[in-house]
């Protein structure tokens, strides 16, 4: 059990301290509820290139990581379609002092830094190179950039955090990041977490004095994670492909399917599905396609994880270099899925041994996955960010009591003109 206090300053920034008495640190953990799915069309990767500039500096604090280094600590972030996150540990006697520097962040301090300019240059810079390396230059690397607009056609899902087109970010100007920073990021789309070795009374006193006089520099009121309009994916009636010609080393597959948001009740259902299907070397996937026929070096099944309509998605690279081995390859998929269906539809019983492994599974890795202060301020900000931070504490037993009916509504939407595919063909084959 995670014991935590939770309260909300009068700006609406909600805040979450869980005391650990275990370790000597302190992690200051702050999400802001932005993320590629909240930016225009025309200028996408803003949310990750605000991830780079908040380290920037600001007038007050113009070296950031030096101003880390002297606490002793360290710090890092990251962006997805839905939220930024940025974390701060240090040794837990300077809570204060990490406080105040996220506190100087969320202010708008930089705003008033007369070389900003020069930051925003470098930053975009930095954000153009990253999108060579992890994208342009790795095998594999740009499938996701092909992917999601296949599968999302009006949906801002369809563009990854990196952007739909490098020039956004390349062409940014102060104008439009000083827009985004006041819509943004601002105390009532923010949710704090510290959780290490503090006292929550004191905690609460600190973060009153540092943020409670903080005020969006945006006046327009901003909705909650849960009641932002998107504009609406309509649903995919026939199948979709495409075809990648790429220097990598095997042919690759990969078919993505529409699901449900992270609020429905058959989020967990479809995940568990990916626990049946490819989760290990004893998931039906693994042990039919890689062990049995060797049709697939390696092969997986997994959940974008979205908050909004995410996808579910299998891929997997082939051990025949022949592109005719490609439709054999997703054939087998398919059948197996089908095989999943029959189960779950005819013989439910059957399935009892391996929802159980799938569960004891998913508990291992969640209580795994909570076992430093740090992870555990993470999920405090996100439970709360989907509404509900005591999900912390019950959602292995939600997915312990996932019924196979769950499961079958779930398998039942993995039907071919549901599904996107993307086929990766090795050059020269």
């Amino acid at each position: 059990m995670i014991d935590y206090v939770r309260y909300v300053l009068d700006n609406g920034l909600r805040v979450l301290v869980h005391r650990d008495g275990s370790t000597p640190l302190a992690t200051v953990n702050l999400l802001y509820c932005v993320g590629a799915r909240d930016e225009k069309p025309h200028r996408t990767g803003f949310a990750h290139l605000f991830e780079h500039l908040m380290f920037g500096g600001t007038r007050q604090v113009p070296d950031f990581d030096s101003a880390v280094d002297a606490l002793g600590g360290e710090a890092n972030a990251f962006t997805n379609n839905d939220y930024t996150n940025y974390y701060l540990t240090v040794p837990a006697q300077h809570l204060s002092q990490a406080l105040a520097l996220e506190a100087n962040r969320m202010a708008g301090d930089w705003n008033t830094n007369g070389d900003h300019w020069e930051v925003l240059d470098v930053q975009r810079k930095v954000v153009t190179e990253e999108y060579h390396q992890r994208y342009i230059n790795q095998p594999y690397g740009d499938i996701w950039m092909h992917l999601r607009p296949l599968c999302y056609q009006r949906h801002p899902y369809r563009w990854c955090t990196i952007g739909a087109d490098i020039r956004h970010v390349q062409e940014a100007s102060l104008d439009d990041v000083r827009q985004f920073y006041n819509r943004f990021y601002r105390p009532d789309n923010a949710i704090l977490a510290i959780a290490g070795n503090v006292d929550p009374d004191t905690s609460l006193t600190l973060v009153q004095q540092l943020f409670g006089s903080l005020r969006p520099a945006d006046p327009t009121p901003l909705a909650g994670v849960s009641q932002r309009v998107y504009p609406a994916e309509p649903p995919q009636t026939e199948p979709r492909a495409e075809d990648l010609c790429r220097d990598v080393p095997n042919n690759a597959l990969y078919l993505a399917w529409h699901m449900c948001d992270r609020f429905s009740p058959l989020f967990h259902a479809y995940d568990m599905l990916t626990d049946l299907l490819g989760n290990g070397h004893s998931s039906r996937l693994y042990r039919r396609l890689v062990q049995e026929t060797n049709l697939f070096t390696e092969i997986d099944a997994y959940i974008t994880g979205d908050i909004g309509p995410g996808l579910f998605v299998i891929s997997g690279k082939l051990t025949d270099p022949s592109a005719q081995a490609l439709s054999g390859a997703e054939a087998a998929i398919m059948e197996q899925v089908d095989l999943l269906r029959r189960d779950l539809t005819h013989h439910p019983g059957t399935l009892a041994t391996e929802l159980e492994k799938v569960a004891n599974k998913y508990e291992n890795t969640f209580l795994f996955s909570q076992y430093k202060a740090s992870d555990r301020a993470l999920s405090l900000c996100y439970y709360e960010m989907l509404g509900d931070a005591s999900l912390i504490n019950r959602e292995p037993q939600i997915y312990r009591h996932t019924s196979p009916a769950s499961l079958l509504q779930a398998v039942q939407s993995l039907r071919p003109d549901n599904c996107s595919t993307l086929r990766v063909l090795r050059k020269n084959d």
